[in-house]
């Protein structure tokens, strides 16, 4: 029996996919935005919706095709894998490739953001790193990875030596003792009191 850490909880596909369409959708108003200003002819604020429309309408069903297949496929196949967003990229980047009309730019652009976005989940999903356990303290994450990677001074200095602001102790004394043999220069001691 699975326990119920390992064990599948279905994604609200409709609900992701609606927020999807609505986030890409906003990215596609800003792209189509820049198109309408970017153009010699006036075409007016509607230019936005009327000329450069077609950006938006991409980006709003590549969007939400991505979230629908990703999510889909994670509830039919009852796993949360990097093949769910493997599949949804491959989709997205269909339907990017729409427009030229051209199979094998649609079949191209699919396999390719299918590899990007099933990498991408595969690696962590984040442009950061791996993600971290949410049920382990921060301060305990720390204070272990401190533990882990604490090595002595005494293995430290006999593997790179002293100096570059790696001192042991009685330091100042071997110091002074170089100098006096290598110069013939007393050191004084360093006062231990401050101004």
């Amino acid at each position: 029996m699975a326990s119920e850490h390992d064990k599948y909880h279905p994604k609200d596909a409709i609900r992701n996919t609606i927020n999807a369409a609505m986030i890409t959708g906003v990215a596609g108003f800003g792209v189509s935005a820049v198109q309408n200003t970017l153009t010699k002819k006036n075409y007016g604020a509607w230019g936005v919706f009327t000329r450069m429309g077609g950006a938006m309408a991409i980006f709003t069903v590549a969007g939400g095709a991505f979230a629908f297949i990703k999510d889909g496929a994670a509830n039919l196949r009852e796993k949360d894998d990097s093949l769910n967003p493997a599949m949804g990229g491959f989709v997205a980047g269909a339907v990017l490739g729409l427009k030229t009309g051209a199979t094998p730019t649609v079949l191209g652009l699919g396999a390719l953001t299918a590899v990007l976005m099933g990498a991408y989940d595969f690696t962590g999903g984040s442009l950061r790193g791996f993600k971290k356990d949410k049920t382990l303290d921060e301060f305990e994450r720390k204070e272990f990875l401190r533990k882990n990677r604490r090595i002595p001074i005494e293995q430290t200095i006999s593997e790179i030596g002293e100096g570059r602001g790696i001192v042991a102790p009685g330091y100042d004394e071997r110091r002074k003792e170089r100098i006096k043999e290598k110069y013939g220069i007393d050191v004084p001691a360093k006062s231990t009191h401050s101004a």
